[in-house]
């Protein structure tokens, strides 16, 4: 298990205004964003993206990095937990169109409106519930990308274990906190997270739970 540091620097690149979400009847939008709809994905800012678009190289470096790291190769098998639109897989295909991908996401809306090239890899399944369509280690790596957060914690210890069996390496990023500061800005900006762990409870939690999988946290400072 091992803490990694790709995505810190991504998510760096949106400016937030955390008051201001706090002061646009914030109960309301997160109501709307947990829905996962269209409002979520490409409605109103203050329901979550505002406008999910693919950006040609914007996950190009980290998956560079991801591949280089976990040693893939032309048939390595990627599992994306929560994927949205597929934009990630989608740039793990432009990288390599050897990969054997798939991902699922609980959005009937965001697999819907995916891209096309990799499309039927796509389908919709709620990360709570488990993955009984595939056999242990069926893939070489999985990843979840900002998406276990958003569990309740009885139903996290269940999506671990179903990531860790249906892969031989495992890969997470979760929203996390190390001060106040970062504790009042994730609280302020989130919409549908519903685990609010600081680093040392998400690890403490991930022995606790069994995984054995690698992690990153990101921080709203």
């Amino acid at each position: 298990m091992i803490e990694k540091k790709y995505f810190q620097k991504i998510h760096n690149k949106t400016k937030r205004d955390y008051l201001s979400v706090m002061k646009d009847n914030k109960a309301h939008s997160m109501d709307i964003a947990k829905k996962y709809s269209k409002d979520f994905f490409d409605g109103k800012r203050k329901y979550g993206y505002g406008g999910y678009n693919y950006i040609p190289g914007w996950w190009m470096n980290f998956c560079k990095k991801v591949i280089l790291d976990y040693k893939l190769k032309n048939d390595s098998s990627i599992l994306d937990i929560g994927c949205g639109k597929g934009f990630l897989l989608y740039d793990f295909y432009i990288e390599n169109s050897k990969f054997q991908l798939a991902g699922f996401d609980i959005s009937k809306y965001a697999i819907k409106n995916s891209m096309k090239e990799i499309k039927n890899s796509l389908f919709v399944h709620d990360a709570r519930n488990k993955f009984s369509f595939y056999k242990d280690n069926t893939f070489d790596l999985a990843i979840s990308i900002c998406t276990l957060h958003n569990l309740e914690i009885f139903d996290l210890v269940k999506s671990l274990n179903e990531m860790s069996r249906v892969s031989k390496k495992q890969y997470i990023i979760v929203e996390s906190y190390r001060n106040n500061k970062e504790l009042f800005n994730l609280q302020c900006w989130a919409k549908t997270c519903e685990t609010f762990l600081s680093t040392t409870e998400w690890k403490w939690l991930f022995k606790e739970y069994g995984y054995k999988g690698d992690y990153e946290f990101i921080y709203f400072t």
